[in-house]
């Protein structure tokens, strides 16, 4: 694997990158973590616009489905400590240099969020670290996951006509990890938190209940689920506990319940803090891309090698802190990821050849 790097800004606190479809052309957003801009980029890495320039504190973005750049954002999410204000915001083009932000919903400690297609339906899942807080280093009040349908139409909401989030699931200690990915045919999401790994899947029909079933115990920063050995079941790679050092790959055995298989063998005292996380198909091979900030502060790309038969690791950089990435395919056909390296303030384009 041969990888061509292009540093595409020095953003301050980069952390939050989504994919983002625009006048026609593919692009992507990248926003900072503290009181820091959102900018958008062609899919090369040229700069197009300043979507803002504060408030910041954004932890997740995503394009509302069927629209030509209207997107959803978290904003004021500082940290653990200082998030009691977030909310999620309507991203709306309305010319360069002027994007519409109005909001959504607050949503006190949300950090990740995700907009779930199902029986013609879209339904927007918010995920909460915490729900209350009252000092430093506050883990009292338990995290959640709260859901709702999701309009085609979003102009009807602003700061005093919020879409009404209704209850998931509660007592999610440290309700950090959520990534998109398959199940049934339709979309589902995957939560990590301290009490395990959940799988969580929108209405089957309008007015129905979600479901919420429990597919793993082991505390979990993030989850992905991948079929990397090709044998047709999903393994479940998870970063933990939380901001954890321990990165694990596990199997499911004959009785349906996911048993260790592969284990990072790096000391962990080089592996802290693992964060970025991505699950794609880079090269043709099922592959994780995880990242983590202190430490060694390396990304790397896990793939599962038939001849071997185990898991093989190769690096994409080092000594970075990558707190995101984000994988695609461009107008070439060309395998690119973009990762915010937050700890050295770099927006990365990736380039991937045999």
């Amino acid at each position: 694997m041969k990888t061509e790097k292009k540093v595409v800004s020095n953003l301050n606190k980069c952390y939050s990158i989504s994919e983002l479809t625009y006048q026609g052309e593919h692009c992507f957003l990248v926003a900072a973590e503290k009181h820091d801009p959102c900018l958008l980029f062609s899919e090369d890495g040229t700069q197009l616009d300043t979507v803002w320039t504060e408030p910041g504190g954004v932890m997740t973005m995503t394009q509302v489905p069927g629209t030509d750049g209207q997107f959803l954002a978290t904003h004021q999410f500082y940290s653990p400590n200082d998030s009691a204000n977030a909310k999620i915001v309507i991203v709306t083009p309305k010319g360069k240099g002027n994007w519409e932000i109005r909001t959504l919903c607050c949503a006190p400690f949300v950090h990740r969020f995700g907009i779930l297609h199902r029986a013609g339906r879209n339904y927007l899942i918010a995920c909460c670290l915490k729900t209350g807080h009252e000092y430093k280093e506050d883990w009292r009040f338990k995290g959640a996951c709260f859901g709702a349908e999701l309009p085609s139409d979003l102009s009807a909401f602003d700061e005093g006509h919020q879409l009404e989030l209704t209850l998931i699931k509660d007592g999610l200690l440290k309700n950090h990890g959520y990534s998109l990915t398959r199940h049934g045919g339709h979309d589902a999401a995957l939560i990590g938190c301290e009490e395990g790994t959940f799988l969580i899947d929108p209405p089957a029909v309008a007015g129905a209940d979600w479901t919420v079933t429990q597919i793993h115990h082991v505390p979990s920063s993030d989850s992905v689920l991948v079929d990397f050995d090709g044998d047709g079941q999903l393994e479940l790679g998870c970063i933990s506990p939380f901001h954890g050092a321990s990165l694990t790959i596990y199997h499911l055995d004959a009785h349906g319940n996911y048993v260790p298989q592969w284990k990072y063998s790096r000391p962990e005292s080089e592996t802290e803090m693992l964060h970025a996380t991505w699950a794609c198909e880079l090269l043709g091979k099922p592959t994780w891309i995880v990242g983590w900030r202190k430490g060694t502060k390396d990304t790397i790309a896990i793939t599962w090698d038939p001849e071997s038969g185990t898991y093989q690791t190769e690096y994409i950089d080092r000594n970075t802190g990558c707190a995101n990435a984000l994988h695609f395919v461009n107008k070439e056909g060309r395998d690119v990821i973009v990762a915010t390296n937050r700890e050295i303030n770099e927006v990365a384009l990736y380039t991937f050849t045999e």
